[in-house]
């Protein structure tokens, strides 16, 4: 309870878990260097009103801001994989239909793909923007992130 004048009220309390606003950048560390990061799902409409050209983009801008360009790394749909935008799935699920996956808004997820990012040759300290195709890196990253769970005893 909080009095505030005299007058008696009574703080609501936590439910828990409160959603947070899907555009606003999240921050992770990595290898002692800061990152923010965004995940967004796009699509064009095709000539028949249907959805086409369906992809998940992860971008993780080094910070403090200018120290180096963004890291987008895009999942498009195509034969053989899914980049879905919400149900059944998770909105940030990608994956193969036979094998890897991977949800685009789990921090550990995004490390993962990051590691492996780094591992391949991007340079965070590069001034440009550098987008490079997210299917190359995923198994790698998803078998990053079960090692993890694995040895978490999980």
């Amino acid at each position: 309870m909080i009095t505030t004048m005299g007058v008696l009220s009574i703080r609501p309390r936590s439910l828990g878990w409160v959603p947070r606003h899907s555009k606003k950048p999240r921050r992770l560390v990595a290898e002692g260097r800061v990152y923010m990061w965004t995940m967004r799902h796009s699509h064009q409409k095709g000539q028949d009103g249907r959805s086409v050209d369906c992809r998940q983009t992860l971008t993780l801008t080094p910070q403090p801001a200018g120290t180096g360009g963004p890291l987008r790394i895009v999942f498009a749909d195509g034969p053989g994989r899914y980049v879905p935008g919400g149900a059944p799935f998770g909105s940030g699920d990608v994956g193969f239909t036979r094998g890897a996956d991977l949800n685009l808004h789990e921090p550990g997820a995004v490390r993962a793909l990051l590691d492996v990012a780094l591992v391949r040759g991007w340079q965070p300290g590069e001034q440009r923007a550098v987008e490079v195709d997210g299917w190359p890196l995923l198994e790698a990253a998803a078998a990053k992130r079960a090692g993890e769970a694995g040895a978490a005893g999980l």
